[in-house]
């Protein structure tokens, strides 16, 4: 049953994407906080008003959502709270929550331009518009409040916002230092690492970021803070933060010398390396498998392992 501990409770909704579960957070203090929301589903708000009841609560009884990230699973449903409830969440959140003409512009036009430098065949560029489809799971609705780093959310003083970028560009997470309790959203997951995802720049910045380079470093990060407990956003609680860590890193770095070898001796397109890491995947998750091959690419490149060369506007990989 779900149960109030520390001021806290996991709320588990069902989701239709393959991960499965998300995990949402009610957290009690001067405010009444819901940490994510769930996807935006008919069976995700009946869930999640069930547990609230058990907890005592109604939905109506929710004074404010902070978001880790801007992903459906994670920010779906808050078009279905009252326009009183706040909704806090890192800068970035804003164009993904209420999507305009402008996000659609810089959205197409950007993984249109990151398709043909992938060396993408032309009949794959029309598969395209499909990497928006999660977003039919996801609210139309403002970001009230930006917070950051170093930022206080009233009703919440006693958390430390900790910017973890990497697997989205909007990713916080949120420490309580009285007792080492980590909400980690989706940056650390007990039993699946998560997936850096290329993201457009909507602020005009000349270049994309580097999801996968991001996501080391964030994790890094949380090595010098003392965890005793992350609260993830899907799957189990996480007891050894600081033992998994150098685990996933270890994983990362083995699976980018894979890469390498796949690139010795050849110029490879990242959807040439794409089709042969993922070969049963690659047509049916274009958008995730091509990010997963552009990180690894992006991180040897960094410890400069690789060159790569534009030919006709497609970059070649060669080592």
């Amino acid at each position: 049953m779900t149960t109030l501990v520390n001021n806290m409770a996991k709320i588990t909704l069902s989701t239709p994407f393959a991960v499965g579960d998300v995990n949402v957070y009610l957290v009690k203090g001067d405010a009444l906080t819901l940490v994510d929301a769930g996807p935006l589903t008919d069976t995700a708000w009946v869930q999640l008003t069930e547990q609230l009841s058990l907890l005592g609560y109604t939905p109506q009884d929710i004074e404010q959502i902070v978001l880790t990230h801007h992903h459906p699973d994670h920010a779906g449903l808050l078009d279905r709270f009252s326009s009183s409830v706040k909704i806090y969440g890192h800068p970035y959140n804003k164009f993904w929550l209420n999507r305009n003409e402008y996000f659609h512009e810089v959205y197409d036009r950007f993984f249109l331009q990151l398709a043909i430098e992938s060396g993408l065949p032309q009949e794959y560029l029309r598969a395209i518009h499909k990497f928006k489809s999660p977003l039919k799971f996801m609210g139309n609705r403002k970001l009230d409040i930006e917070i950051k780093e170093g930022d206080v959310i009233p009703g919440m003083e006693d958390w430390t916002i900790i910017e973890t970028l990497g697997h989205a560009q909007s990713h916080l997470s949120f420490y309580r230092e009285s007792d080492g309790v980590l909400i980690a959203g989706d940056h650390i997951l007990a039993n699946i690492s998560p997936n850096p995802l290329i993201e457009p720049p909507f602020e005009g910045e000349p270049e994309r970021s580097k999801p996968l380079l991001q996501y080391n470093e964030s994790l890094k990060k949380l090595l010098s803070i003392p965890i005793s407990l992350a609260y993830t956003g899907h799957g189990d609680n996480i007891t050894d933060v600081h033992g998994l860590i150098p685990r996933r890193l270890g994983k990362q770095d083995e699976r980018a010398r894979g890469v390498l070898e796949m690139i010795k001796g050849n110029r490879l397109t990242v959807f040439d390396i794409c089709k042969t890491l993922f070969p049963s995947v690659y047509q049916k998750e274009l958008g995730l498998t091509l990010s997963e091959t552009i990180g690894q690419l992006d991180y040897l490149e960094s410890l400069h392992y690789i060159k790569k060369e534009s030919h006709e506007g497609i970059y070649y990989y060669f080592a």
